[in-house]
């Protein structure tokens, strides 16, 4: 583990630490003491982010409760040994997917982002796998993530760009575009291939 990912997991969980303690304290002091706990936090942040530090407090700091983990949800639509995939602004490539909304469950999540980014309308048919981030994934994130895949079955629909995507395209396994690695790997989509293609599949967690 390098000294830059010891700084980023120490600056994470103080910021976890303040944030349940402003969530729960009581007294003034201890409120004070946290509140400057978090604001050391975003401050660790600022010069390997690059961002100013009203930028990483927005980013960092801007949430309230008990901290948990965010969803991120994943589909997995496969055609002709093909998986589709979605082009983003910056030129990368992605299962399409995304955050999970407040007032969603994965699933309702999931179906929401393939219209949205891909243009079309799916059925949610297997659990591939519930993954921790920062163990399957190597880009680095000040939250800790849960990313879900789900194996989609498409109903039609067709692609149109929008703000997020600028294409949308299938892809063999052995032939797959500059990936968004924060987003998915060469290996989590392998591992929705090998769950298209399971009689019976166990979904694989962490």
């Amino acid at each position: 583990m390098t000294a830059e990912t010891n700084w980023l997991k120490w600056a994470v969980r103080l910021q976890a630490l303040a944030q349940t303690g402003l969530a729960y304290g009581k007294d003034i002091y201890d409120i004070e003491r946290f509140e400057e706990i978090r604001q050391i936090a975003a401050e660790m942040l600022v010069e390997p982010s690059g961002f100013p530090l009203e930028k990483v407090e927005n980013l960092f700091c801007n949430e309230s409760g008990y901290q948990t983990p965010k969803l991120d949800t994943r589909a997995a639509i496969i055609e002709d040994q093909k998986i589709l995939l979605v082009q983003e602004n910056d030129g990368l490539w992605s299962l399409p997917g995304g955050w999970c909304d407040v007032e969603q469950s994965t699933k309702e999540n999931t179906i929401k982002e393939v219209r949205e980014e891909a243009g079309l309308n799916v059925e949610v048919v297997r659990l591939v796998a519930v993954l921790d981030k920062a163990k399957s994934n190597p880009s680095r994130s000040a939250h800790h993530v849960t990313k879900v895949f789900y194996l989609c079955q498409s109903l039609g629909g067709q692609f149109q760009v929008n703000s997020e995507t600028v294409a949308s395209a299938y892809f063999p396994l052995d032939d797959l575009p500059a990936l968004a690695l924060g987003k998915n790997t060469a290996d989590q989509i392998a591992l929705c291939f090998e769950a298209h293609q399971a009689e019976h599949w166990e979904t694989r967690f962490e």
